[in-house]
């Protein structure tokens, strides 16, 4: 009896053996795959990085460091050209700052009001219809922008000029809205109930709850979708193509640049106007693209690097 339950048992022994060792293989295929496919994409960001650096730092060789940083004024393409990168950094966060000073309120508000106030049958259908101003084309908002508010906001300030930073910034707020709200909804509602229920035994109201428990709590996660809001808002190209024109205006002591009823030329649009053709390829001007995007590259950069680091603070801190 104990022999046959032996020879029972080397036999289904013996006939898994080859299931096993297949299983094996597949799953070092599938690993594999999915390797490579991560590399694929590390693979092309090194690629865009090298693009970027090797045209940029043709572009330094003709035009110093100093000057690239000190110049007050970027006309690249005239007879007397001057490459003052901070103009254009200067329009593209005066644009960032009027949207995020809509999208962040906004977003944060309406997280606020999904996660902890709205029912959930309500929430079923207004958090997927709040997503759907994402999908909505950039050149739409930036049309949207130039003939129907900045009209509407000339009845209200009638020295507003036909492009502007304003009107581009604040339509640029509501496409960037979904980011912000979206991420922070879900950072707010992965607080445990836990904590809320804690705060309800000591006697707290809900107002109380929220500002005091839940926000803190979920602070790291809002932070880094404000920090996703400002890089969408700092790399949008059409909105601020359309609606913001493209005149860069020196740098001057009485900071009339920084005024938002003026037309202004960002990084983005700057990098639209130069690429339409007009510029020869290995020219000066063509060059300045490279020098623009890497600009944009390192100040997005260092805005996902600053999100890490304050996700990785508030999670120790809480944790």
């Amino acid at each position: 009896m104990t022999e046959d339950l032996v020879s029972l048992s080397r036999a289904k022994t013996e006939r898994w053996r080859p299931q096993r060792s297949l299983s094996k293989w597949s799953e070092q295929i599938i690993v594999l795959i999915t390797g490579l496919f991560a590399l694929i994409s590390i693979a092309t960001t090194l690629g865009i990085i090298s693009s970027l650096i090797f045209e940029a730092i043709e572009f330094l060789k003709e035009v110093p460091l100093w000057r690239f940083l000190t110049d007050r004024e970027w006309t690249p393409l005239f007879a007397n050209p001057q490459y003052g990168i901070f103009v254009l950094i200067s329009a593209t966060f005066l644009t960032s700052l009027v949207a995020l000073s809509v999208a962040i309120p906004l977003g944060v508000m309406a997280a606020i009001y999904l996660s902890e106030y709205a029912p959930p049958s309500l929430r079923r259908w207004l958090k997927p219809a709040l997503e759907l101003l994402a999908g909505i084309p950039s050149v739409v908002y930036g049309y949207f922008a130039l003939l129907f508010v900045t009209p509407f906001i000339q009845t209200f300030i009638p020295s507003l000029e036909t492009f502007n930073a304003l009107s581009a910034g604040l339509v640029m707020g509501v496409a960037i809205l979904p980011t912000v709200a979206s991420l922070s909804e879900d950072a707010i509602f992965a607080v445990p109930q836990s904590l809320r229920q804690g705060a309800y035994a000591l006697g707290a109201m809900k107002r109380e709850t929220i500002q005091n428990v839940v926000l803190p709590a979920a602070l790291s996660g809002i932070v880094a979708s404000c920090v996703l809001g400002i890089a969408r808002a700092v790399g949008e190209t059409m909105i601020v193509t359309i609606a913001a024109g493209q005149n860069p205006r020196p740098i001057t002591a009485d900071l009339s640049f920084l005024d938002p009823r003026l037309a202004v030329q960002t990084m983005t649009s700057f990098i639209v106007q130069v690429s339409l053709g007009d510029a020869p390829v290995n020219s000066i001007e063509y060059k300045t693209i490279f020098a623009v995007g890497m600009t944009l590259f390192c100040i997005t950069l260092l805005l996902n690097l600053f999100s890490f680091w304050f996700v990785n603070r508030f999670r120790e801190k809480y944790e």
